[in-house]
């Protein structure tokens, strides 16, 4: 795009102040993901927990000169000589009316996605099929939000020659908007299933907002087969001027796929299209994969590809990464695998994710950007440009294209035509240490062999960490505070079991107000893996103080002791107002100062200068319980009252807190000015709550698979004998990684291609074997301990304890993987 900022107050009816005359390419709503501080006008969008306001002054700093917000900055804080402000009434409005009108100015065809599931994997499938003659813009990954649809509409260029972009809603009333400013020729409604379905009050309703995309389509495609899609478009007075193409399994239809059965990993079926008939070839057995690549055959048909063209391509299709993972590598390096596909809009996201990426030399692996539309040296020009604006330290490129264009890129580097040449030279002329290295490439270019060599090797089970759902948990349990209410994030124990660095690192970056530690020795790690939010340490020792105040950690003081000790420590190494946070054990009865102790306290407080209260908290005994919630309202009144007296007494306000992740979501009065977010992060609520997600995977593989006669025993002490010949699988994970032993002997279940299998026999210390009496499985399928599919609390049931020890249990030897979607 390509606007003055006059332009951008003209068309959403903003006030101009300041500067008009900079003219813009470019637009952000995240300020952490600044690419080009000079082009860039930056919208102020206020959410329930984040104000864009917040960050102007940061921007400023940066060099970003152009704002649309809802109020000025103070005068006195910032000069608005250089800057220019477009001053409007709803900023999120502003950004979808600016998305709007640019993509009025372009008449290249626009196809809009909508559906349930697949938008994604099919706006992929679209561009792998097309890409070879058509220069496409596409929704960067999953881009299809009231914001996220704006910003990729905003990416429209004169060069492009189809647009293809998804849209998704979570209730009604969201689609008018997003149909406004996608416009879309043609329609693909993917598919109407179950997914965020909590804000419709019927199937039916969801199917008529989703649909309201199409309302001013030239044609629309669908299944037939979805009776409430097919209803609303056939019988409704709305939709009586678009065209409509349809197919289905069971029914009349433009397309009709008859004949469907699986051989050799690929589903083949007979396609019938205007009198014709050809067989279909789709590389996928899965139900999803198939409905999502028969539209894909359906839209090749609509757009006139005859049927050898479309088997061709389809035959070509692969699997799309719906996440970037993130891996222990060799050396001490961290891996990020987006070794399926390289453009320069996804580029520029991978990029922002490897800048997350603290305390580490930052590398870049890339291959040629093929089809993108662009002269070459302008292609590579804006990856160059993008490198630097990022501070990557090593490029390496692959490819003749990309090696052709080396003087452009002004980093470390080096360039390899093609991957043999780079995979033979890794360890000799190139060595990789301490670095966080991201592996991105077209899928010729097999990036996945790359990733495979410099991956750390372990054995097959492993721990994935969700950190989309990590976010979302996080912002779940902000979305239930007073807009003043802190949060302090609970890391301890390695982040219950998920990996502190790399929590804190995403919890960081999205502004988290603190963290808080067991010990030291975590805090420190913290500090030393570019962590700089303030951390609490909630069990502090006496050896441990010049730990604490070296590395900026703020103590726990529970007892007078600790506190005398801690002062004399602060005050011997020259400091005044050390921060601490004081315990009050208000009825659990473990650590803190009672009632009764309340005045001594805050006069021992008052005499220790060295020492200043930064928090009072508490912990409650039973908050995720309701028949102990009097007890419960006993402590927050007892917290109360000590901490008021306290602040009475030493005569300075400090934060006060005692609420728990269960605390947040059922004693939301009692927020005070701080709460502390622990297991809740990781998925677990009190309430049984839908709107959080399962953080933590569990999976292994089946090594072997074999047949045990009736009478025969399975595993030590021979406590399973078979009573009938049974098939078992061999899984590699046992106690020695975290699992208890009381899961064996039938106790315990595993997931297998959608079926619980139970546990047979003794679990051993590194392996166990489940029952596939049943169970379609071969050796190398994957087996789930736990996950969203298989949720943690059934694991837990199963060994009789409690989420939280499930999770700290997973021993260090598994191999956590951690990934984006």
């Amino acid at each position: 795009m390509n606007y003055p900022l006059s332009d951008i107050a003209q068309v959403t009816g903003g006030q101009l102040s300041g500067r008009g005359d900079i003219v813009v390419r470019y637009v952000l709503t995240d300020s952490r993901s600044l690419m080009y501080p000079a082009d860039t006008v930056f919208f102020a969008i206020s959410g329930e927990r984040n104000d864009g306001h917040d960050y102007i002054m940061e921007l400023y700093r940066q060099g970003v000169r152009c704002f649309v917000v809802k109020r000025l900055p103070d005068n006195d804080v910032m000069t608005l000589d250089s800057a220019g402000f477009v001053v409007v009434s709803d900023v999120l409005c502003a950004l979808q009316q600016l998305a709007a009108q640019h993509r009025r100015r372009f008449t290249a065809p626009v196809i809009g996605i909508t559906g349930s599931n697949g938008k994604t994997v099919v706006k992929e499938w679209l561009f792998q099929v097309l890409h070879n003659e058509k220069n496409i813009i596409r929704s960067p990954r999953s881009y299809n939000s009231q914001i996220g649809v704006p910003l990729s509409v905003c990416q429209l260029e004169k060069n492009h020659d189809l647009a293809i972009f998804e849209a998704g809603i979570s209730r009604a009333g969201e689609m008018e908007r997003l149909q406004t400013i996608i416009a879309p020729d043609i329609g693909i409604f993917t598919h109407l299933g179950d997914a965020h379905s909590e804000n419709f009050k019927s199937k039916q309703e969801k199917a008529q907002e989703k649909l309201k995309l199409f309302h001013r389509c030239h044609t629309v495609l669908y299944c037939r087969d979805c009776a409430e899609v097919a209803e609303i478009l056939e019988k409704s007075l709305e939709y009586k001027a678009v065209s409509r193409f349809s197919w289905s399994q069971n029914m009349d239809a433009d397309v009709k796929i008859t004949g469907r059965r699986t051989e050799n990993g690929a589903t083949l079926a007979t396609a019938h299209h205007r009198s014709k008939s050809f067989e279909l070839i789709i590389p996928f057995t899965d139900n999803a994969s198939v409905e999502n690549a028969i539209h894909i055959v359906c839209l090749m048909l609509f757009m006139g590809y005859r049927p050898e063209i479309i088997n061709e391509r389809i035959a070509l299709l692969e699997p799309v990464a719906m996440r970037m993972d993130i891996k222990k590598g060799v050396n001490r390096c961290t891996i990020i695998n987006d070794s399926y596909n390289a453009d320069i809009g996804s580029l520029a996201i991978a990029l922002d994710l490897l800048a997350r990426q603290q305390n580490y030399a930052k590398t870049l692996v890339l291959s040629d950007i093929l089809q993108s539309g662009k002269s070459l040296e302008s292609l590579y020009g804006e990856v160059a440009a993008l490198l630097n604006e990022k501070n990557i330290n090593r490029f390496i490129g692959i490819g003749s294209e990309i090696s052709a264009n080396a003087e452009l890129f002004t980093c470390k580097k080096s360039f390899f035509d093609t991957t043999e040449d780079f995979l033979a030279s890794l360890g000799n002329t190139v060595k990789f240490s301490d670095e966080a290295i991201l592996v991105k490439g077209s899928r010729k270019f097999e990036f996945e062999r790359i990733v495979q060599s410099l991956e750390e090797k372990v054995h097959k089970t492993v721990l994935e960490i969700n950190m989309n759902a990590v976010v979302h948990n996080y912002n779940y349990f902000k979305s239930l505070l007073l807009p003043q209410t802190k949060m302090v994030v609970m890391v301890k124990a390695f982040a219950y079991g998920s990996g502190s660095i790399e929590i804190a690192n995403i919890l960081q970056f999205h502004r988290a107000d603190y963290l808080a530690v067991a010990f030291a020795d975590e805090g420190k790690e913290l500090r030393e893996n570019g962590i700089t939010l303030p951390v609490m340490v909630m069990n502090p020792e006496d050896g441990s103080f010049d730990t604490l105040i070296k590395y900026h950690l703020e103590p726990e003081i529970y007892n007078f002791r600790m506190l005398e000790s801690f002062a004399k420590t602060a005050l011997q190494q020259g400091f005044h107002d050390y921060p601490v946070h004081i315990k009050l054990d208000t009825g659990m009865h473990r650590l803190g100062f009672l009632e009764n102790e309340t005045d001594n306290l805050a006069f021992r407080l008052r005499k220790l200068p060295s020492v200043r209260v930064k928090s009072v908290f508490s912990h409650l005994a039973g908050s995720d319980d309701p028949a102990l919630d009097n007890f419960t309202r006993q402590q927050i009144d007892t917290f109360r009252r000590m901490s008021a007296k306290i602040e009475a007494l030493i005569q300075y306000p400090f934060l006060r807190h005692i609420l728990n992740s269960a605390g947040i979501e059922r004693f939301p009065d009692a927020q005070f000015d701080m709460v502390r977010l622990g297991v809740g992060l990781h998925g677990i609520s009190a309430l049984n709550s839908s709107k959080l997600r399962q953080v933590a995977t569990l999976r292994s593989i089946i090594i072997q698979i074999k047949d045990i006669p009736a009478g025969d025993s399975v595993g030590y002490n021979r406590n399973f004998i078979a009573a009938q010949n049974t098939r078992i699988g061999i899984v590699p994970i046992g106690y020695a990684d975290g699992l208890h032993r009381m899961l064996g002997n039938g106790a315990g279940r595993f997931m297998v291609n959608g079926k619980r299998a139970p546990l047979v026999g003794n679990m051993s210390m590194d392996m166990c074997a489940i029952n596939l009496d049943g169970i379609e499985a071969v050796e190398g399928d994957t087996v789930i301990i736990f996950g969203e599919e298989y949720p943690l609390d059934e694991i837990a049931r199963q060994t009789q304890t409690i989420p939280y020890e499930i999770l700290t249990r997973i021993a260090p030897r598994v191999k956590r993987i951690y990934y984006q979607e």
